[in-house]
């Protein structure tokens, strides 16, 4: 996998292992508080335990609001630069948290935390961009998501180890340590990919055109809506699989250990797709998951998967679990590597908007599933099942488009 800048120092192989460290931050913010929600509970929320998963998107709030301002500042003052202050507001956020005594604290306190996270998160599909293009990108952003994916497997685990010698609030002290290491390891090591004579000014009118020329393309505004809806099946998702683990299959002590199953096994995903994309392409992949999950989903909803006896009803949850896991590492990169592929001269910027409109409206749609949940397993089926049929139709819609365009450019006979 050659750079698209030959004269790049760093191996390929350590350029994945960092951005998906980088990329990590998320889900290691996320995973690993799973395990910690009831104690959380018992702490901050006893009287209102259905607001305490509003700790994952509130942190994911934060996160879509911070991809904003996260890619034009790298735009404007370098990639690496940016990296920094995102990881210093992170900390700082965590260590509020890990102060917080109560529940509107923590909430206000996880939304700093993401808004720090967003700097690596953006900024590494920016990274990304500036030195790979096409299908090569997408393979790019398929590996790292292949290693990402060992983070939510062992996360929960983690985060139980961690809370049995401490507490919860012993996690957010193993935040802090993996954001340092991750933002050091780039300082030494990972030259900036953005030239100063490259770089874009922050002007009001730049960023407005920019902005403007994102959502004037059809392609890229396909790709971001069908990013939400995908971002908000898995969202909802991690929101839900810890309550339904304890509520409904009565399993929260050994939720850790599932979870880091159904991610190992999730993970070959990613190693699919990057097997996969360059002879398939990214929409067909993206289509044929989404049109996959839609007859799971139908599947699982009309057998009454919450009304079968235990153990065959928690085995075909788990089947269904990893089949969400799996459709996003087959289907998140490639719809980030669409939407960034016609926009590489405002790598940033696009990296921002797409992020930040993805994440935020996922976040808004996932948190009324989350906070409705009432002990049946339905509710987020047929969620995901309409989520997954409306980015289907938008994939569909999309695929005529490119067909078009591509019968536009073919020359005259």
């Amino acid at each position: 996998m050659q750079s698209d800048r030959p004269d790049f120092p760093m191996g390929s192989a350590e350029f994945v292992a960092l951005i998906a460290m980088l990329f990590a931050t998320i889900a290691f913010s996320t995973d690993a508080m799973l395990p910690a929600l009831p104690e959380i509970t018992a702490d901050l929320a006893p009287a209102t335990p259905e607001r305490v998963p509003l700790i994952l998107t509130a942190f994911i709030f934060g996160l879509g609001l911070g991809t904003f301002f996260t890619g034009p500042l790298s735009d404007a003052y370098g990639r690496k630069n940016i990296v920094y202050c995102g990881a210093a507001l992170y900390i700082a956020g965590t260590v509020l948290a890990w102060a917080s005594q109560s529940l509107d604290v923590m909430l206000a306190a996880r939304v700093v935390q993401g808004l720090g996270a967003a700097g690596p998160r953006i900024v590494s599909l920016a990274i990304i961009r500036d030195l790979y293009s096409g299908r090569q990108m997408a393979r790019i952003m398929s590996f790292a998501m292949m290693i990402f994916v060992l983070v939510p497997a062992f996360a929960p685990a983690m985060g139980a180890v961690i809370i049995s010698f401490s507490s919860w609030r012993g996690i957010f002290v193993s935040f802090i340590v993996f954001s340092a290491i991750s933002t050091i390891w780039m300082r030494v090591r990972l030259p900036e990919t953005l030239a100063v004579e490259d770089r874009r000014p922050m002007r009001i009118g730049l960023l407005w055109n920019a902005v403007v020329e994102i959502f004037s393309n059809p392609m890229v505004r396909l790709s971001i809506a069908v990013q939400t809806l995908a971002m908000s099946i898995l969202f909802a998702t991690l929101m839900l699989v810890q309550p339904i683990f304890d509520q409904v299959y009565e399993r929260a002590d050994s939720f850790p250990l599932w979870f880091g199953v159904i991610a190992l096994i999730s993970g070959s995903s990613s190693l699919i797709n990057a097997l996969l994309v360059v002879r398939l392409g990214m929409q067909r992949i993206v289509t044929l998951t989404l049109g996959a999950q839609i007859i799971l989903s139908a599947i699982m909803l009309f057998a009454g998967l919450d009304n079968l006896p235990d153990p065959l009803g928690f085995g075909f949850y788990m089947i269904w679990q990893v089949s969400l896991f799996f459709q996003a590492g087959l289907v998140l990169g490639n719809l980030s590597a669409l939407a960034m592929e016609p926009m590489g001269h405002i790598a940033g910027m696009a990296a921002s908007v797409i992020g930040a409109v993805s994440t935020v409206l996922a976040a808004l749609i996932a948190s009324p599933i989350g906070l409705m949940f009432d002990g049946d397993i339905d509710l987020l089926i047929t969620s995901v099942l309409a989520l997954a049929a409306a980015g289907f139709l938008l994939m569909l819609r999309m695929g005529r488009i490119a067909k078009r365009d591509a019968a536009v450019r073919e020359p005259s006979a």
